[in-house]
């Protein structure tokens, strides 16, 4: 029995709306794309409402049979009595309009878990625990976390890994099989290894992890990254963790070439929008200003004027053909390899969002190396055992998603 990678709710046939309710955060990680993380910029109920009210009246348009009402910040739970609010409203709303998303709705959140066990938290959780999914993002070991995940002006730096941890268990024991988000930048890529089994070892069974898509990439970081990647398969077939746990780092459905007739575009950007504390709608939520460092912020409308359908429209016609150059078309390895539309638009020498960025292309190659390792060598331990591969139970869907 091999574990199978989780997969959001409703993967596919849902809409994500997001709420960028605060721009503020009490950490201020290495890492993080969010550049213009600030204490003022905080949404306000009126905002909220009218946009809800905007979204709801559209029933003819997000016509997808569920929705994932998203939560971010900033630390969205520093804003929980507005969200709290939120919900309310999105619930009884959708109910008194009979709305096709009212059976089929839920309420996620993206946390730096460190007010997760607050009451006004907790109880937020309990009236929506049915509807809700919460992860708490953990990177590893206290070395690992403790490198990036730093208090916001506490000098000399500060990690917050024992302000998370201490959350763990409670969040497993509402959520046992809740994932965790994990990011490879280059100075933590030594630690994967180590970092990986330590969250095994917390009990979170799903791990969900990807190198940065900025430009931050040194000579051989990528080999580095594929050594590590391969002592971690070591460690996860060696010790039969595969049976219980997965890391996305290892999938079976990547690492190959690109069928020609499979062109869909790796990010969601256009087919999710966001929403700000001004009230602008976004084709997510990288386009708002406060995750730009070089371009401006692109804005599809606002909750007074609605979606600007021709704003909207060049971000629908994205696809894997029109932005990648031809090596990247070619590539024999091209499966799996994700780009970030925000980054893509950012990185570009022109205001273009149809210019895919290959920072990660030296990562991914190596990702690809080492997940040829792993189930080489995992195919050949489970024949040895007398297990058909045809059972091992893995997963033939395809784990592309929306970013």
């Amino acid at each position: 029995m091999i574990k199978d990678i989780s997969r959001s709710w409703q993967s596919g046939v849902s809409k994500t709306i997001t709420f960028i309710v605060t721009k503020d955060c009490q950490l201020a990680c290495k890492y993080c794309y969010l550049v213009g993380k600030n204490e003022k910029e905080r949404m306000q109920w009126e905002v909220a409402k009218k946009a809800i009210d905007y979204i709801l009246s559209k029933e003819d348009e997000f016509t997808q049979e569920s929705v994932i009402f998203d939560f971010i910040g900033g630390e969205p739970f520093l804003e929980i009595e507005l969200i709290d609010k939120i919900c309310d409203y999105l619930r009884t709303e959708m109910f008194r309009l009979n709305h096709h998303w009212f059976n089929s709705y839920r309420f996620s959140f993206s946390t730096n878990g460190i007010n997760y066990h607050t009451p006004q938290i907790q109880d937020f959780i309990k009236k929506n625990k049915t509807h809700v999914s919460v992860g708490i993002t953990i990177d590893g070991t206290r070395k690992k976390h403790d490198l990036n995940r730093i208090w916001k002006d506490v000098l000399p730096e500060k990690g917050s890994y024992n302000d998370v941890v201490r959350n763990i268990p409670l969040w497993l024991e509402q959520f046992p099989n809740a994932s965790t988000k994990v990011t490879i930048s280059s100075a933590d890529i030594p630690y994967i290894r180590e970092s990986v089994m330590h969250l095994f070892d917390l009990g979170i069974k799903d791990i969900h992890i990807n190198c940065v898509f900025e430009d931050v990439w040194k000579e051989n970081d990528d080999v580095l990254f594929e050594e590590q990647l391969m002592a971690l398969a070591d460690d996860i077939i060696d010790g039969e963790y595969y049976k219980d746990f997965s890391c996305s780092f290892f999938d079976e459905n990547i690492g190959k070439p690109m069928d020609s007739m499979d062109v869909r575009n790796w990010c969601g950007s256009g087919t999710m929008i966001a929403v700000d504390a001004q009230g602008f709608f976004y084709p997510c939520t990288r386009f708002a200003q406060y995750s730009l460092r070089e371009k401006p912020a692109i804005s599809i409308g606002d909750i007074n004027s609605g979606i600007d359908k021709n704003k909207l429209r060049p971000f629908l016609t994205l696809d894997r053909l029109v932005q990648s150059s031809q090596e990247c078309i070619d590539c024999a390895v091209a499966s799996g390899c994700a780009w970030c539309q925000g980054e893509n638009y950012d990185s570009a020498e022109t205001d273009t969002i149809f210019q895919r960025s290959t920072a990660i292309c030296r990562m991914h190659k190596a990702r690809v190396r080492a997940n040829n390792y792993y189930w080489n060598k995992l195919y050949r331990k489970l024949e040895s055992e007398g297990i058909p591969s045809d059972e091992g139970n893995v997963s033939k869907k395809s784990t592309h998603q929306p970013c």
